[in-house]
């Protein structure tokens, strides 16, 4: 692990592996450079490029700094690209390719492609009154330090059962999910909004080379959305990755990337 510091002092912790043009990861909501197959993810990439997985901030082995903006990890991404020499590409995960496409609005002259899989936005409008109503509840658990709460809320939105909920609530990982709950405030209510629909205004102002990619078996929404991404950005092309779902595989995901990125 390294460490740098970001404009405003924060702490970010930060891989590094592999040799090749420079690749930062930026992860969703709940997630850390070390979770789940985020490590396959980058030792895959490490073969064709010198990828950076950094912890966002509030997460993993990062700091934080009060109050949160989007423009600061803006500038953490910033950072990370100065650290890699001055360029780098940019691969965002859900919600991290949310704030992959708004680093690549404000560094257009530093990230030279972006890569994103399955942003989660929706212009359906009953899907925009539930996530008001998710924003709202999110807000108002957070206010209340009540973090299980706010973690509770996020995996029902996203449609997991009351009953494993309650149960994950009394395992030993429950903890660490607490402690990354302020972070929905993050990716939800500050980086994606309360309607959480597709930006069109600002993702027609992402100028660099841009895969939108989608799961063949993810949710409807996901194709609908991606499409819109692809269709808005100017120089955005989508791919489907059949038999994937939101949690996409590395091994299938690692190729496409390398492909898009090399080319």
């Amino acid at each position: 692990m390294t460490t740098l510091k970001s404009k405003d002092g924060t702490t970010i912790a930060f891989d590094k592996q592999g040799d090749g043009p420079a690749l930062i990861l930026v992860n969703g909501a709940m997630s850390t450079r070390s979770d789940g197959s985020n490590p396959e993810l980058a030792r895959l990439l490490a073969q064709h490029f010198t990828v950076y997985a950094y912890d966002r901030r509030g997460r993993g082995d990062s700091g934080d700094t009060k109050p949160y903006a989007v423009g600061r990890e803006i500038e953490d991404i910033d950072a990370l690209i100065d650290k890699a020499g001055g360029y780098a590409f940019l691969y965002g995960h859900s919600s991290g390719g949310c704030l992959a496409l708004e680093a690549a609005v404000k560094l257009s002259d530093k990230v030279k492609k972006l890569a994103m899989y399955e942003v989660p936005y929706n212009d359906d409008p009953e899907a925009q009154k539930a996530w008001g109503t998710y924003i709202k509840n999110l807000t108002e658990a957070l206010a209340s330090n009540r973090r299980g709460d706010a973690v509770a809320l996020f995996m029902a939105y996203v449609g997991m059962p009351a009953a494993q909920i309650e149960g994950m609530r009394h395992a030993p990982f429950w903890s660490g999910m607490e402690a990354l709950a302020p972070t929905l405030a993050y990716d939800h209510t500050a980086i994606m909004g309360n309607d959480g629909s597709i930006p069109r205004e600002r993702a027609a102002r992402v100028q660099v080379p841009t895969l939108v990619m989608t799961g063949g078996s993810g949710a409807p929404f996901m194709l609908e959305t991606a499409k819109t991404l692809s269709t808005t950005i100017p120089r955005a092309r989508l791919r489907t990755l059949e038999g994937q779902a939101h949690d996409v595989h590395p091994e299938a995901l690692a190729p496409v990337l390398a492909e898009f990125f090399a080319a």
